[in-house]
């Protein structure tokens, strides 16, 4: 596989998202400048968190009108696969790319911390090789997801919306948890990742990057994370084609 991540000025989850794929899963993997046009010959491209251009006026709104997201629509518009994650995510809803957007969160609060996650989909391209329950972290303070009434009906009912915040599976006491807790940014519908209509793009406020390696994993020791890139993987094997930006196939 030949994977891009696009650097936007503010990113700051680059070194781990360009780390996992290229030593972790030993992909081909090259960074793409925010200023410049996207990488060719591309089978997945990346839009990592941090806070591109300060988050200025709004979180990723500046980012999405950077020339490299010209090459990453016409990409997409090809077939390409592209994830974003979490300031990733917010640059797609900015760009049009994704419906909604992502707003402050709910106590207005910065949010770090691990979050336990429903898989809605496991045929996707980005969940086809996820568990039904995962749990990765998240790192945010806009990551609470709006969208109207009618966006809102439309992403449930055509099976859109990917992962959902849920309560820890297997928890006696789970009856317990609060809405913040299981809900920790105030999400509607509890959404924290969404895809496109042709499902090849999505967005997640979770970083799975961050849960790749169990060094990183805390006491259990857990790899969620690679479950995500594994999905990836295995969509790109199936017979999706690299893509040339500008190029249909």
């Amino acid at each position: 596989m030949r994977v891009g991540v696009v650097i936007f000025p503010g990113t700051n989850c680059e070194r781990e998202t360009l780390d996992v794929p290229r030593r972790v899963l030993g992909w081909d993997t090259i960074a793409c400048s925010h200023d410049k046009q996207l990488a060719e010959r591309l089978d997945l491209v990346i839009l990592p968190g941090g806070f591109s251009h300060g988050d200025y006026l709004r979180a990723g709104a500046l980012a999405a009108l950077s020339p490299v997201l010209d090459g990453v629509r016409k990409f997409a518009e090809f077939g390409g696969l592209v994830l974003g994650i979490c300031n990733g995510f917010q640059v797609l809803c900015e760009a049009g790319l994704l419906p909604g957007t992502l707003r402050r969160n709910r106590d207005l609060t910065f949010r770090c911390e691990d979050a336990h996650l429903k898989v809605e989909r496991r045929d996707s391209a980005f969940t086809s090789a996820c568990p039904p329950m995962i749990r990765l972290p998240i790192a945010h303070a806009a990551g609470r997801y709006h969208a109207d009434a009618l966006t809102l009906t439309r992403l449930e009912e055509d099976d859109r919306v990917l992962l959902r915040y849920a309560e820890p599976p297997g928890d006696a006491a789970s009856d317990s948890y609060s809405e913040t807790e299981v809900n920790p940014n105030g999400s509607a519908n509890a959404i924290a990742g969404i895809i496109n209509e042709a499902g090849n793009v999505c967005g997640m406020m979770p970083h799975p990057e961050r849960a790749c390696e169990a060094i990183l994993g805390g006491p259990e020791a857990r790899c969620d994370g690679l479950s995500i890139f594994e999905s990836l993987a295995a969509s790109c094997a199936t017979g999706l084609d690299a893509v040339t930006p500008g190029n249909a196939k």
